[in-house]
């Protein structure tokens, strides 16, 4: 039997996303048949004691402390970014002009400029066999890659709206404490591009259409926080008599959109759109939730039922309303390497498909998708939100 060939991964960061995606790079392997066997060679940290713990807990061979450290390593084939969007720009660079594969988490960077650049560079490096992606993992699930089949299969006929809700309730106390989630100058913003990036990318890439203008409004409910306090998951608990900062980024995000036209049989069909982001709906843990309304039926989706897609065929069933599919059959996208009918799957997974997809991609010496590219486009749409929203909410065009 041949040995399959070694892909030997550096990660830099790992809090939240480090975490989910050392799962992701240990499991893959062992439940989907890949090209390259991952190995989770190093990862990087500033803290050092903190590096030496997450290694130990997530089982990384190695740990650095310098991200420069991991692309100067000639056991290093790939660059996974799991760190604040301030950081993703030069980390991602700095690994494609070094030869080194790059997987970048979400969103691409801060600013419409940045992600140009990183584009650029990722184009340049596929040229040269070394490829990239950004991590949109809902694009992974289950139900949203069967909605996405559906589409493309020209089951809901011609896209009239797509209405995207993506609510938690993390941030609802006001003394829950001050993190880099809440600073523009490491985040980029707040509850826009930290979860509205997400629904934007599933709109365009379920659709395969791209927004083309938004009228938007951004609100801060809190606009200072303690700093310092308990963490627990992403926020916690802060003093209330602690020294308190400011909050620099949105809340909150709601804009209308235009997506481009459809041209078909000569008639042209532009669906409209509407997203919201919040991270203070009490009660919505992670309702990522997206609904798309076309001219022969309807697909909408929850991801605090996320093994589950909601189906309206208009031909078929013209007063029963949505009936649920339950999304795993090995006929699913994924599902076939899991669990038996009816086992549904979890947030982790998504994850894992991510890491099969990539792999699978280098393998094959073909571009993953998305993109930088792709990735670029939801940059330009998250700062045509925010320039709507500083605009008294006046059209922009994307």
């Amino acid at each position: 039997m041949t040995e399959t060939k070694p892909l030997r991964v550096g990660m830099v960061g790992y809090a939240f996303m480090g975490a989910a995606h050392s799962h992701a790079w240990r499991t893959a392997p062992r439940f989907f048949d890949l090209p390259l066997a991952p190995e989770l060679t190093a990862v990087a940290g500033r803290n050092a004691d903190g590096v030496r713990a997450a290694a130990n807990k997530y089982g990384w061979n190695s740990v650095e402390t310098d991200w420069r450290r991991l692309i100067e390593r000639d056991d290093i084939d790939l660059i996974d970014i799991c760190t604040p969007g301030n950081t993703h720009a030069e980390i991602a660079i700095a690994a494609l002009e070094a030869g080194k594969h790059v997987l970048c988490e979400k969103p691409l960077a801060n600013t419409v400029e940045e992600a140009e650049k990183m584009t650029a560079v990722a184009q340049a490096a596929a040229e040269r066999g070394v490829l990239s992606m950004c991590g949109f993992s809902y694009r992974r699930t289950p139900a949203l890659a069967l909605a996405k089949r559906m589409v493309d299969d020209g089951r809901l006929g011609d896209i009239r709206h797509v209405r995207a809700q993506y609510l938690q309730d993390w941030l609802s106390d006001a003394d829950a404490p001050l993190t880099w989630r809440l600073d523009k100058s490491k985040s980029g913003s707040g509850s826009l591009g930290d979860i509205g990036a997400h629904s934007i990318d599933a709109a365009q890439w379920i659709t395969g259409l791209n927004v083309t203008g938004v009228s938007a409004l951004l609100e801060t409910f809190v606009k200072e926080r303690p700093v310092g306090g308990d963490f627990v998951g992403l926020g916690g608990r802060g003093g209330s008599d602690s020294p308190r900062g400011p909050v620099t980024v949105d809340d909150a995000a709601l804009f209308t959109a235009r997506f481009e036209s459809k041209h078909d049989g000569g008639a042209a069909a532009s669906p409209i759109g509407i997203f919201e982001a919040t991270r203070f709906a009490l009660g919505r843990k992670n309702a990522m939730r997206l609904e798309l309304n076309g001219t022969k039926g309807s697909v909408a989706f929850d991801f605090e039922d996320m093994n589950s897609l909601h189906f309206y065929d208009a031909a078929l069933e013209p007063d029963a309303g949505f009936r649920k599919i339950m999304v795993t059959e090995p006929s699913h996208p994924y599902t076939a390497n899991w669990w038996p009918t009816g086992h549904g799957l979890g947030y982790e997974h998504g994850f894992t498909h991510q890491v099969v997809d990539l792999v699978t991609a280098i393998g094959a010496g073909e571009q993953p998708s998305p993109s930088f590219a792709d990735a670029l486009q939801v940059q330009k749409v998250l700062a045509a939100v925010e320039a709507s929203a500083d605009n008294s909410s006046r059209w922009q065009n994307v």
